[in-house]
């Protein structure tokens, strides 16, 4: 295991580093205090544990690695990751997961607004809440909240599924409520187990996604 002080190394040499691991698999990034785009651009399967909170960008673009933040995340976290996961033991802010076109997201705490954010396969988990337009645009993957939704939720939604325990406050265009099938409850139940969360059960969760009537042109409309 390789131990990397923020406070004593750049950014750019910590990611540097973590970018060409080659041998070294575990790494531990102590004192990150706040520092944006910590871990971004890995692509190697390394596990990287961060001892602290981040701002902007943690893990952004990721592939392959396996990265617990102890701590909260600034906006935009996960943004654009292709696999691999990332594990926010704290809150995240505005976005988290924007774009990611898989990999896994795990918030145990709360998150803000536009989580999801025109994910396209990602499977995000958030243990707490989620601010308004969460899932804006969501095209395909997972956004699972054990907590309650803010408004719009769903808005503009493609083939994403949207997974909730609580209340949502308003959902956004286009964006209903759909039949929960065996299926779905059989995959949420592997991403609540993937999630580490054993006390929820599938059933108890409603199911949203996309009601289809934004894909068509309706010649009604223009009048």
């Amino acid at each position: 295991m390789t131990v990397l002080d923020l406070k004593s190394l750049s950014l750019r040499h910590v990611n540097s580093a973590l970018q060409n691991a080659s041998s070294e698999t575990s790494w531990v990034l102590e004192n990150p205090m706040g520092k944006h785009a910590v871990a971004a651009g890995l692509r190697e399967s390394l596990k990287v544990d961060i001892k602290g909170s981040v701002g902007y960008y943690c893990g952004g673009m990721n592939k392959n690695a396996d990265v617990v933040v102890h701590g909260s995340v600034g906006p935009g976290v996960a943004e654009n990751m292709m696999s691999g996961s990332i594990y926010v033991k704290g809150n995240a802010s505005q976005y988290a997961g924007a774009s990611a076109h898989g990999g896994t997201l795990v918030i145990e705490g709360n998150s803000s607004s536009r989580c999801g954010i025109s994910m396209k396969g990602i499977d995000i988990i958030v243990q707490g809440n989620v601010g308004h337009m969460s899932a804006f645009m969501a095209q395909a993957g997972n956004l699972v909240v054990c907590g309650n939704a803010g408004e719009a939720l769903g808005d503009s939604i493609y083939e994403a599924n949207i997974y909730i325990l609580g209340e949502v406050k308003s959902l956004g265009a286009d964006c209903i409520e759909k039949q929960m099938t065996e299926k779905h409850k059989k995959l949420l139940t592997k991403l609540l187990a993937i999630a580490k969360i054993k006390n929820l059960s599938s059933k108890d969760f409603r199911r949203y996604g996309s009601a289809r009537s934004l894909y068509n042109f309706k010649i009604d409309n223009t009048y």
